[in-house]
């Protein structure tokens, strides 16, 4: 299944990803944003902008069964891979609340950048990366030890970051590029111009592709990991935005 924000309707979309069709709204109230899966399927956690809570859901019964309070404004949501942690980036605090999923408290705070949206984790569940809208930067976050141990300047208004082949790929808004780091030494290494006001950011299951939905050009562009360039662009409907992850994992 995937899973649709939508913050003007307050509620969830159910979609069956097979069939392509809805198949179920789950109401949640409030302004839902930044939504993340559990990593057995079962759980849904969706950021809640006006409440300052990340909403749980219950995949199975699809309702919400539980609230848990992290910092004002959440907005990007990122779960572990061995599902004990969710990170909530909480833009209006600039900082990033960790939640023990175990007995759904926030159990750290960590201050990161201005005005954080996007937060990644890595495959290892080591570190995450938050886009910084304020700062123009990528804070990058040792989880284990609670906080930031790095910070990486990219372009205008970044709003989310993917990684792939040991780089970070982030989306820069008002500039209409992908800015690239190297994920070791957290140093540039291109920029890459896309379509107008780059927002969702993804890699392909194999790593060897970046999909970026860019919203004012009504496009996807489609990024060579490897050789860091623009191979191939996808005309979508009008204003694709995407949170989260939107790509399908296939085998």
């Amino acid at each position: 299944f995937a899973y649709v924000t939508s913050p003007d309707a307050k509620a969830v979309t159910v979609v069956d990803a097979a069939a392509r069709q809805v198949v179920g709204r789950i109401e949640v109230g409030g302004g839902p944003l930044g939504i993340a899966v559990a990593p057995d399927g079962r759980t849904v956690y969706v950021a809640d902008w006006y409440a300052a809570a990340v909403r749980v859901i219950d995949a199975a019964s699809r309702s919400v069964t539980a609230s848990i309070a992290v910092g004002a404004s959440p907005s990007g949501l990122a779960v572990t891979p061995d599902g004990r942690l969710l990170l909530s980036a909480d833009r209006d605090d600039d900082s990033v609340s960790v939640v023990d999923m175990a007995t759904r408290q926030r159990k750290a705070t960590i201050k990161v950048g201005t005005r954080p949206f996007g937060v990644t984790i890595d495959a290892e569940g080591k570190r995450a990366y938050t886009a910084n809208v304020g700062s123009d930067d990528v804070s990058v976050i040792d989880i284990a030890e609670g906080r930031e141990i790095g910070r990486v300047s990219v372009g205008m208004r970044p709003y989310a970051v993917a990684l792939t082949l040991g780089r970070g790929f982030v989306t820069d808004q008002y500039g209409g590029t992908v800015s690239v780091f190297d994920l070791a030494s957290l140093k540039p290494v291109k920029r890459i111009n896309v379509g107008d006001y780059p927002e969702g950011i993804a890699a392909t299951a194999d790593g060897k592709r970046v999909i970026v939905a860019c919203w004012e050009s009504n496009t996807l562009s489609i990024i060579d990991a490897t050789d860091v360039k623009v191979i191939g662009e996808i005309r979508t409907g009008d204003g694709p935005r995407a949170f989260g992850a939107f790509l399908r994992k296939t085998e």
